[in-house]
């Protein structure tokens, strides 16, 4: 595949200025020293972006705490 040119590059950062400020939200996240490799490694040994990942535990636990709780009306489960 060939490299994106500057024009594509331009394109894609306004689309996401514009795009992701209303879309998402952003959320820092910290884990110690090395941490982060080994997540980037398990979600691509998924085929999945870390940021994918990330969401599909946070789904996954939400999920589990509120069938423990019984909780049914979960916004984004």
């Amino acid at each position: 595949m060939s490299e994106r040119t500057e024009a594509q590059k331009r394109a894609t950062k306004k689309w996401n200025d514009t795009n992701m400020k209303e879309r998402y939200d952003r959320v820092q996240l910290l884990v110690p020293k090395g941490r982060k490799a080994d997540l980037q490694s398990h979600a691509s040994s998924r085929g999945e972006s870390l940021n994918g990942f990330v969401n599909r535990a946070i789904d996954n636990q939400l999920e589990l705490d509120n069938m423990k709780e019984g909780v049914t009306d979960c916004r984004y489960i």
